[in-house]
């Protein structure tokens, strides 16, 4: 059984209508439309009545205090959420830190730790207004200056690894690498002014990442998280171990938010293979899953277990680094994309789930995606071109992490390139192995978290210099577009520039971006009010254990 994701009220566009005639005559499955229709707007009620049915009866239960909520997820470091580059690590720290704002399963983005905010007309200056009574978990009050310590903390770009430095790239300093003169005020104590020099509708958005947790200021001194783990969250760390597991105990009396109804919340450490972490489910040793894998959906809904799905902006691109030959030479670039079937590779690897990519890393759930023609393989001109490049015999190996639906997408590509008459060879490594070089293999397969914004994905991976950028791709008329987009509130307007940004970048042939992927996870019918969020975020504080359901 599946139960629905939360959704804003009805707002029909032509998309949703031409997906509910695709599940009308029988071309898309009823549940895959119902997925879709929410990322494109569409109410629960209203994409049920463009089907002629009945909605669902709605969850009635009263929630009920207490339980332990058993998770089967992967426990990884959670020292500092600045340099975080797995959602799990945020997970864990999640329960006890929070965002300044958060971005909803719904798609919809609310104040958490800001009670608010006021943004000008041209971007360029965003007031931020405190969330008044809250408190550190150690009894510290909340105020203006944790806000700024964090934003200052955000924005030192020598520290290794720390991606927010580029999500907050406009109020960078760029020669002294910290937080530029003069763009931070804290005006009173509930109250932090940005004066920007350019403007950035991208602020907010990037303020919801699991790396945009926000830490105490004894933080550094303290040795981190695991150490020190004072947080504004409704939860308490009790327990952390690397690879094993994680405990998190209700907060009595001190969150903001009112108490959770669980008494607390463990993580448990299978590993990724999804095979131990079914049988845990059928021993009853837990109640949820931190993703359930396309290829092991119909095991999982054999055993009595609800299933929760969403249609993502997360992905994967199966990239060149333009630095390493012979991948520094466009027309190779090109040639390889051309050759690759995106929509076979969707079928191939993630059993059709999901969207077919463009090539661009931007999307149809994303404000300002402009709508290119859609890639069209030709596996001949791609040959004849490599011929003409002078690489009709060379040897280009893909390599991705092992045993995953990453492995499955590179196979895939490489499958596809090999019908094109290219010499493929494929290298898997351990994942502990992969993710020490990520960004800098001459050509491989990375998975990609789902943002808000198309803008901030492009920001974070094909930003000259951006420490995410894994293509090395560097290219300043593709820097001033996104910078003109980033400036642009309206997404139609914002749209016409972005056509062209996603042009450069699919024209440049760093990328095969061969899907959006819907994700999925499982829980037992005792679990209530959890959902699947499209960044694999897991938010606990207003769920629940009825043991009569």
């Amino acid at each position: 059984m599946t139960r629905e994701t939360p959704l804003e009220p009805e707002t029909t566009r032509p998309i949703v209508r031409r997906l509910a005639e695709e599940a009308r005559a029988g071309k898309l499955d009823r549940r895959e439309f119902m997925a879709l229709a929410s990322v494109f707007g569409a109410s629960a009620a209203g994409a049920h009545s463009l089907l002629g049915l009945t909605p669902a009866a709605a969850q009635t239960a009263e929630p009920v205090s207490g339980g332990t909520l058993r998770v089967a997820m992967r426990v990884l470091e959670i020292a500092d959420p600045r340099t975080y580059d797995w959602p799990e690590m945020g997970n864990v720290a999640r329960q006890f830190c929070e965002t300044l704002a958060r971005w909803n399963a719904d798609f919809t983005i609310t104040p958490m730790l800001l009670e608010s905010w006021e943004v000008s007309d041209d971007a360029r200056t965003y007031v931020l207004n405190v969330r008044p009574g809250v408190t550190w978990n150690n009894g510290d009050e909340f105020t203006a200056e944790d806000v700024a310590f964090n934003i200052r903390r955000w924005c030192v770009s020598g520290v290794e690894g720390n991606s927010m430095s580029t999500a907050m790239a406009t109020l960078v300093d760029a020669e002294t690498g910290q937080l530029a003169e003069g763009v931070l005020e804290v005006v009173d104590p509930m109250t932090v002014r940005l004066n920007l020099p350019a403007p950035d509708i991208s602020l907010i958005p990037s303020m919801t990442d699991y790396t945009a947790l926000i830490v105490h200021p004894g933080i550094d001194e303290a040795g981190g998280l695991a150490k020190a783990p004072v947080g504004t969250g409704p939860f308490e760390l009790e327990e952390f171990a690397i690879g094993l597991g994680a405990k998190v105990r209700r907060r009595e009396g001190g969150w903001w938010g009112g108490a959770p109804y669980l008494d607390g919340v463990e993580f448990i450490d299978y590993g990724t293979d999804p095979t131990p972490i079914i049988a845990a489910f059928e021993s009853g040793e837990i109640d949820v899953n931190d993703e359930s894998p396309a290829s092991y959906l119909e095991i999982l809904d054999s055993i009595d277990l609800v299933r929760e799905e969403q249609v993502t902006p997360q992905t994967i691109v199966v990239r060149m680094n333009v630095n390493a030959p012979p991948y520094d030479d466009p027309a190779v670039r090109r040639a390889i994309q051309q050759a690759v079937d995106n929509e076979a590779v969707l079928d191939l690897a993630m059993e059709g789930l999901g969207l077919v990519g463009e090539n661009h890393h931007v999307g149809p759930m994303h404000p300002e995606y402009a709508e290119l023609p859609m890639p069209v393989p030709d596996p001949e001109a791609a040959m004849a071109a490599l011929t003409e490049a002078g690489h009709a015999d060379t040897e280009f190996e893909i390599i991705s992490i092992e045993g995953d639906w990453q492995a499955l997408t590179a196979d895939a590509v490489a499958g596809q390139l090999r019908s094109a008459g290219l010499n493929v060879s494929r290298a898997v490594l351990p994942g502990g192995t992969f993710w020490n070089g990520w960004t800098s293999y001459p050509f491989s397969a990375t998975d990609w978290g789902g943002r808000p914004l198309g803008v901030q994905a492009l920001s974070l991976a094909y930003r000259s210099g951006a420490p995410w950028n894994e293509t090395g791709f560097a290219d300043p008329e593709f820097d001033a577009k996104l910078d003109e987009a980033l400036g642009i509130f309206d997404a139609e307007k914002r749209k016409v520039v972005m056509a062209d940004v996603e042009t450069i970048l699919r024209d440049s042939g760093v990328i095969i971006q061969p899907f959006w992927r819907n994700m999925y996870l499982h829980h037992v019918p005792a679990v209530m009010n959890c959902h699947r969020h499209p960044s694999r975020e897991m938010h606990f504080e207003k769920v629940w254990m009825d043991e009569t359901a």
